[in-house]
């Protein structure tokens, strides 16, 4: 059954603005993150912001708490830490799904939430 959907769309040159805070970056983003490239920390932005919506709320997690990875050739996922287990269990959902995209200016994510 679906908990919740949530989508979100950024424009690149935006994150590429705010990423060059230190402070921003390292609240919001892990450092393998980071390392990707700037089309790549966009759409993952999109999918913290995608997942909020989708969980309707922070539950008391910080963006960082939303760290998405994915393994060769493999669909993104986000990584499954202590914390984000835990307040998924408190509101009752067990997984998480997501679909990335860019292009030259926009990255989009889409989330779904799903309780089984």
């Amino acid at each position: 059954m679906i908990f919740g959907i949530g989508v979100d769309t950024v424009e690149i040159e935006r994150v590429e603005r705010a990423i060059r805070s230190a402070r921003f970056a390292e609240r919001v983003f892990s450092a393998a993150e980071l390392e990707l490239p700037l089309s790549s920390i966009a759409a993952r932005f999109a999918a913290r912001e995608a997942a909020i919506k989708a969980l309707r709320g922070l539950h008391g997690l910080e963006l960082i708490d939303f760290e998405v990875t994915r393994e060769p050739l493999g669909p993104p996922h986000f990584v499954e830490s202590p914390r984000l287990r835990a307040m998924l269990d408190s509101i009752g959902v067990d997984a998480l799904h997501l679909t990335l995209s860019h292009d030259r200016t926009r990255a989009t994510a889409f989330v779904v939430a799903e309780r089984r």
